[in-house]
């Protein structure tokens, strides 16, 4: 049993130095073979400079010089290839004179047959840029004396008149603009500029509304209001309306502002001078916009419905005075 047992050991050693020798044997190919692939394929990454030389050389041999195309197209005509008469290259050394093309060609035809234009025809860029800028100004006058009859009738009066006929012909022009432009800023002055506002102490308003008055004037002591059921100061005057109905401005004025109040609605304040100020509560459908002058009697809206503020008082049209931001009674100044 002891022989046996030793002879497998043995049989089992021998099986695993065989398999370890197979496996770095296999190992030791694999990498040999993925070494010279590598290297094949480095080696067909490589550039040939020489065969790069040899051939610009012979490129550079094969190619024709400018001079020598000059030479070889010098006696073909123009008819025969295909290009656009008209066109001209931007960079190139001589540009044709459209004026002077044909003439120039006719001429060369008589004389020796062949279509070629003669040197006298062929103008240097700056020549010709030059001229094109002439042109240019020439038709930019023309349409200038087409589009103003005035600049056209004195280059008429410069051209057949002497020094003198041209400076009166000038001091006429001047006098034109500025007899137009009188009459422009006149029209603006008449549309834009608003009358100076001057409202005193001896001036007066007008009602804004024919109605009665339901809670009156009353800095000095508290008065009672219904809806809020409650005594307060009141720095303005609740005058009675109709909803829907129209209100007038008091008296000429600015408008300040337009806004809306919790208690009063929308709400227009309108400057009326020396400190003077003007605020016309619960209104709607105002007609008159911030900045804009309002003559006296002029509609700037109707009455709306009164706010929760004045609900048991019912429509009415709240109307406020101040001087210097501070109130006044404006009864003391309604006629």
């Amino acid at each position: 049993m002891a022989r046996r047992n030793r002879n497998d050991i043995r049989k089992e050693r021998i099986i695993m130095l065989a398999s370890s020798v197979f496996v770095l044997t296999a190992l030791t190919v694999t990498g040999v073979y993925v070494k010279n692939s590598n290297r094949a394929e480095r080696e067909n990454y490589v550039v040939d400079f020489e065969t790069l030389e040899q051939s610009s050389a012979e490129l550079a041999e094969n190619m024709v010089s400018g001079e020598e195309l000059d030479t070889l197209f010098a006696d073909i005509g123009t008819d025969d290839l295909d290009y656009d008469p008209s066109f001209q290259e931007a960079n190139s050394l001589h540009v044709e004179n459209a004026e002077n093309t044909g003439t120039g060609s006719q001429k060369k035809k008589s004389s020796t047959g062949s279509d070629r234009t003669g040197q006298d025809d062929v103008k240097t860029i700056s020549e010709a840029i030059e001229e094109s800028k002439k042109e240019e100004d020439k038709q930019r006058e023309e349409q200038s004396k087409k589009d103003d009859p005035v600049k056209k009738s004195d280059a008429k009066k410069k051209s057949n008149g002497s020094e003198e006929e041209q400076e009166e012909a000038g001091m006429f022009d001047e006098t034109v603009d500025t007899v137009m432009s009188g009459d422009v800023q006149t029209e603006g002055i008449s549309t834009s500029v608003q009358p100076e506002l001057a409202f005193g102490e001896e001036d007066n308003l007008v009602w804004p509304i024919v109605g009665d008055v339901l809670i009156n004037y009353s800095m000095d002591q508290t008065i009672y209001f219904p809806t809020l059921d409650q005594y307060k100061y009141n720095p303005a005057i609740v005058i009675a309306a109709t909803q829907g109905e129209s209100i007038g401005a008091a008296a000429n004025g600015r408008v300040n502002s337009v806004s809306y109040d919790p208690a009063t609605g929308n709400t227009v304040v309108m400057e009326l001078g020396n400190g003077y100020e003007l605020t016309y509560g619960q209104l709607e459908n105002i007609t008159v916009s911030e900045g804009s002058y309002v003559n006296v009697g002029d509609p700037i809206g109707t009455v709306a419905v009164p706010t929760k503020y004045y609900s048991l008082e019912g429509a009415n049209v709240y109307f406020k005075l101040t001087k210097d931001g501070n109130p006044v009674n404006p009864l003391t100044k309604l006629n």
